[in-house]
């Protein structure tokens, strides 16, 4: 079974992945042959209906599209803003990205979305699209999250990342459900955090462009910031193993990466420990690091 990918920074980090997308394609014997890209996600920084993260991608998206087209990847726009009302639907650059990224949609295109309000809107508005049930949702009760699965409107959905060890419930599931769940795989949040919901309801007011404090985060850890070897110690984690050995056999597929809010040297630490041979991690940081065109820090 193929197993997805599906990476953080769509518009954070265009001209990382020009490079890396290049690498992929060149020297496709340095990465497991029994994964693929299945999307790349992400929002501009200016974009209302963003959520999960605070956007800061500039990028144009003419040439986000380009890269897209040229390599034939998903783009997903993360429209995950939890708290939208209707005079927010009308937003003139969040409907011309949907135009944009509709019309060129030779590889389905994806949105990653929150609100049922900006859903419904979306279903008719543009119809081209696919849609992700986004994890900011924080459905952490396993029979909501089967309620989530059994929507049709949903092509993904991205489970809370508490419930990526359920392996009995999980297992349970019937052949289209599994193939409907995308785990996060490398999420770094305290895994007893009970403040989650209210988290990311802060990047939403900031998306809109509410003056708010910053979110004070309650986990024991919070000032030490991202670091992978800390995500791999979370009871969450799923580690390349583990879809090799529990998840793929059960017949799960999808595997969402995250990291839209970090550099891209560690987006490059995420593509080698997860889709690079181990024979091969020095030739792809090598390529990666001595590319005189790439700021990776």
């Amino acid at each position: 079974m193929m197993v997805y990918y599906h990476l953080p920074g769509l518009f954070e980090f265009y001209d990382f992945y020009k490079i890396f997308l290049s690498l992929f394609r060149r020297h496709r014997e340095y990465f497991y042959d029994w994964c693929e890209i299945g999307s790349i996600y992400g929002a501009p920084g200016d974009c209302i209906w963003g959520g999960g993260r605070v956007g800061y991608g500039d990028e144009d998206p003419e040439n986000i599209i380009s890269l897209m087209r040229e390599y034939g990847i998903s783009a997903r726009l993360t429209f995950s803003n939890s708290l939208l009302r209707k005079e927010h639907l009308s937003d003139r650059r969040c409907n011309s990205l949907c135009e944009l990224f509709q019309k060129h949609n030779d590889v389905e295109n994806g949105i990653i979305i929150h609100s049922d309000l900006l859903l419904e809107y979306l279903k008719d508005a543009y119809p081209g699209f696919y849609f992700v049930s986004s994890t900011t949702k924080v459905i952490t009760e396993f029979r909501y999250f089967c309620d989530e699965l059994n929507r049709d409107e949903f092509r993904y959905v991205v489970p809370d990342f508490r419930l990526n060890k359920k392996y009995e419930k999980l297992n349970a599931l019937n052949d289209a459900q599994k193939q409907k769940v995308e785990f996060l795989c490398n999420e770094c949040c305290w895994f007893d955090c009970y403040d989650r919901k209210r988290c990311y309801e802060n990047v939403s007011r900031k998306s809109l462009g509410d003056i708010c404090e910053d979110h004070i985060c309650v986990s024991p850890d919070s000032g030490k910031g991202y670091r992978f070897s800390d995500a791999m110690k979370n009871p969450g984690f799923i580690s390349l193993d583990d879809i090799q050995k529990l998840y793929v056999p059960q017949g799960f597929s999808n595997f969402k990466i995250e990291g839209r809010s970090l550099g891209s040297a560690i987006i490059l630490e995420f593509l080698l420990y997860y889709m690079t041979k181990t024979e091969y991690i020095l030739n792809v940081r090598e390529e990666i690091y001595l590319d005189s065109t790439l700021d990776l820090f």
